[in-house]
């Protein structure tokens, strides 16, 4: 078995940190047998690892799901720990006082189906007792939010006061809004749009090619393998930082300038070379290539008119406040397709702009700006 930092994947044993676990699909009080995925797979049950700050208040009205990105995982909040080796990826915007005030809400951010960091994905152990690999299903949005409401329901959440999040978490965020419209209350969708485009879809492709042509990928199954497909998913994921940072922002912070005192016409680096590297090789270290490809794949298959005679027809059952929010130099989900969303809801007259010049990974780190949507989207 190859050692977790090639792999970047969460086993069972390894250190839990805050997270939880729990099992569903298996049968028995208000679960089916197995989960029925959108493409046609099925998985016999499916394990979710998820955090919680706060309490659940009596009547369960003041639950707040907090839903992550393509590499984000359950730690919304809270230092490095065991199994963490990043601080909360949105660790200003929850907690006391914070604008999803940890003191008012019950808080719960699951890592999504096809994960690595706990919940069911490629690395997971099927049936057989070896990873799934290259036998995992295709999954999308829809299934990933179907899980979501099964966890509410084990949770004894019926309805959420609010579901918030961005990029590949706000697609699951409007997705519940449509898949259940009884169950949600507010809705803060962050950097997001209708559906996936076709520029999208082709970074994506691109991405997923390089790890597929890493020697080392065999075909996805590699978990026994002494060498994972680690220098595909490092220059994937350096492919990918590149279309979530503005080309100002790049050209601010590093022009054509070397790395510290390298010589590049001799063979060393630029500071922009350098800055991709030191991304993809923190991939390396905490993320599955599989589950790259895995989610990577159902961020391109979303689409919310899917099965309901197009997104028009879909976005008419939501019931939900809903607050739209986009970044002003996204290039990867530009402001174009959060204006089509609100266009298209004919419920919500605005979207409101995060002025920032470092692109779509301005859902992450504008806290302030984000900070004051969100509260404002929650009534705090």
């Amino acid at each position: 078995m190859i050692d977790a930092p090639v792999t970047g994947a969460w086993r069972p044993g390894d250190p839990p940190g805050r997270r939880s676990f729990v099992s569903l699909f298996r049968g028995g009080r208000d679960r089916t047998s197995g989960l029925d995925l959108e493409a046609g797979g099925h998985l016999s049950e499916v394990t979710v690892a998820y955090e919680t700050w706060g309490k659940l208040n009596a009547t369960a009205s003041n639950a707040v799901l907090v839903l992550h990105a393509l590499s984000g995982d359950s730690h919304v909040s809270g230092p490095v720990e065991p199994g963490h080796p990043s601080p909360g990826w949105w660790g200003p915007l929850v907690g006391p006082d914070a604008p999803i005030d940890t003191d008012r809400y019950f808080v719960v951010c699951p890592n999504v189906l096809g994960g690595c960091q706990g919940t069911t994905g490629p690395s997971s152990w099927a049936e057989d007792g070896r990873p799934y690999g290259s036998r995992f299903p295709v999954v999308t949005v829809k299934d990933q939010v179907a899980v979501e409401r099964a966890l509410a329901s084990e949770l004894g959440i019926d309805r959420w006061y609010a579901v918030a999040g961005g990029s590949m978490g706000g697609m699951r965020a409007m997705q519940w809004a449509v898949e259940f419209p009884a169950n949600i209350e507010r809705a803060v969708v962050v950097a997001a749009g209708v559906a996936a485009s076709a520029e999208q879809i082709a970074l994506c492709w691109l991405q997923n090619q390089v790890i597929r042509l890493d020697p080392c990928f065999s075909g996805g199954d590699y978990y026994d393998a002494d060498h994972g497909p680690s220098a595909g998913l490092a220059v994937a994921r350096g492919l990918g930082h590149l279309s979530y940072r503005s080309a100002a922002e790049l050209q601010q912070r590093f022009a054509n300038s070397p790395q510290d005192h390298e010589l590049p016409l001799s063979g060393g680096r630029y500071a922009a070379e350098s800055y991709l590297e030191h991304h993809g090789e923190k991939m390396i270290g905490r993320f599955d290539a599989n589950s790259y490809l895995v989610l990577s794949k159902a961020m391109n298959h979303y689409d919310l008119g899917r099965g309901y005679g197009g997104a028009r027809a879909a976005l008419s059952r939501v019931r939900a406040e809903v607050t739209i929010a986009g970044v002003s130099s996204d290039r990867l989900y530009p402001l174009r397709l959060q204006w089509e969303l609100a266009e298209l809801l004919g419920r919500t007259d605005e979207v409101q702009v995060i002025d920032s010049i470092v692109g779509h990974d301005g859902f992450l780190v504008e806290h302030d700006a984000v900070g004051k949507v969100i509260r404002g989207a929650l009534g705090s």
